[in-house]
């Protein structure tokens, strides 16, 4: 299998689904705040060289924090650049229906057909109605055939989550315009509830943290979107391609623990640190508001425990 690919052959649905692992990529930003696009370009190729796919403006991308218009804009210059856009999944969610429906238009016009979309997440207890409602008028605002949404199922943080019924119901009225799910939950039965109960039907179901990677593909699942494939792409990738090999379970402990070293702090930060810590780049380490960066003993400890796990990062941006 390969990482975060649009097969050409199959089912009409399956056909256009996405695979593999992608990354939400973190979004370096320059002392202003501003985004510093030139190194979220460089990241992106290298995520790519990597055999990880672009799940750009995703919630360890800092997403949230950027405003609809800008990501409009970066999707259109990362596309300029020569970031494939067949190999990137926007996330496109928010609360305010028209933004939602500007942004995901903006990423067709990108030729970004595969957008990652959050509930509206502001207000708690809304019915599946009115969910459904939400991604209806979404979808037929758009009005293009070709567009592929996947559901962002995180309640944890959104508070908001897509039933097994209301993806039924979507798939039922949209078909491939539904193409599939990152759950990150946290609930294996959840996601394993997705894979039985939808992948014939051409729905993608990505896990939401490689540590239920193994998992996920031991039951059908499509792979993984992970916050740490931003550190650990290859060893990631490698692991949803070679599933099978005897090794798999080794390689899975592997990840688990380089995942470990990073969520034991706050992950964005963390993550970013690392990064600047490799590249040199010490832009890498500023986030946006209401994030803050680690302090002085948190980083030490993240490079300690990196130390001691044998954990390296190596990031060459070519």
């Amino acid at each position: 299998m390969t990482a975060a690919t649009t097969p050409t052959s199959g089912t009409a649905s399956a056909s256009l689904a996405m695979q593999g692992v992608l990354s939400p990529v973190l979004t370096p930003f320059r002392p202003d705040l501003s985004v510093h696009k030139e190194l979220l370009t460089a990241q992106c190729q290298w995520l790519l060289n990597s055999n990880v796919g672009l799940a750009v403006f995703g919630t360890n991308s800092e997403g949230n924090s950027l405003s609809s218009g800008e990501r409009a804009d970066l999707v259109q210059y990362l596309v300029a650049q020569g970031i494939d856009p067949h190999r990137m999944m926007p996330g496109t969610g928010g609360c305010a229906l028209p933004d939602v429906v500007s942004l995901t238009q903006a990423c067709l016009r990108a030729g970004v057909k595969d957008v990652l979309v959050l509930p509206p997440f502001y207000y708690k207890g809304v019915s599946d109605d009115g969910l459904y409602a939400f991604f209806s008028e979404l979808i037929e605002r758009v009005g293009d055939s070709s567009l592929r949404v996947y559901l962002y199922h995180i309640p944890p943080v959104s508070q908001i989550g897509f039933s097994m019924e209301l993806i039924e119901k979507l798939l039922n009225k949209y078909g491939p315009v539904i193409a599939g799910s990152k759950d990150s939950g946290g609930q294996w039965s959840n996601t394993a509830s997705m894979i039985e109960r939808f992948s014939a039907r051409g729905f993608s179901v990505f896990a939401g943290s490689e540590n239920f990677l193994m998992r996920t593909m031991r039951a059908g699942g499509a792979g993984c979107i992970s916050a740490t494939a931003n550190v650990n792409p290859a060893a990631i990738s490698s692991l949803c391609a070679h599933w099978t090999d005897s090794d798999a379970d080794a390689q899975q402990q592997r990840l688990d623990l380089v995942r470990s070293l990073f969520s034991a702090l706050p992950m964005i930060p963390a993550m970013k640190t690392a990064v600047a810590h490799t590249t040199g780049k010490e832009d890498w380490k500023i986030v946006r508001p209401p994030l803050v960066s680690l302090t002085a003993a948190q980083e030490t400890q993240l490079l300690n425990s990196m130390k001691d796990a044998g954990f390296s990062l190596k990031i060459d941006y070519q």
